[in-house]
């Protein structure tokens, strides 16, 4: 049974940093795109970042290129959105999902597996 746990969410000020964890297991994710997705209340689930478990490639959408980082640490089976320089309009629930496909893709439908969602709040 494929799981995402995702962890590291919380309140934080205007310009801080957060670092989201997102636990993997259940089957082997080499194979596997890894991203990160994010809603906000009133507005549709977005395309945060992607990473090639394999390769380590990564996508990331235009509005969190050069403040957040994805990356994934294999012996943990497990993928990391580091977040800097966040701002209110970052505040939304996080959410890890799983892709069996070899391309970065920014469409929610191309992820089958997804976890539960942690809240970042940022305040002002």
């Amino acid at each position: 049974q494929v799981q995402l746990v995702e962890s590291g969410g919380g309140l934080v000020q205007d310009g801080g940093s957060l670092r989201l964890s997102c636990a993997a297991s259940g089957r082997t994710f080499s194979s596997y795109v890894m991203g990160w997705f994010r809603q906000a209340p009133g507005k549709e689930r977005e395309f945060v970042a992607a990473i090639r478990w394999s390769s380590g490639r990564t996508s990331y959408a235009d509005s969190v290129k050069g403040r957040f980082t994805i990356s994934r640490e294999n012996a943990k089976n497990t993928v990391y959105l580091q977040m800097n320089g966040l701002s209110p309009g970052d505040t939304a629930v996080y959410y890890c999902a799983a892709a069996p496909t070899y391309f970065l893709s920014n469409s929610d439908r191309a992820y089958q597996y997804w976890g539960q969602g942690t809240q970042v709040t940022v305040s002002s």
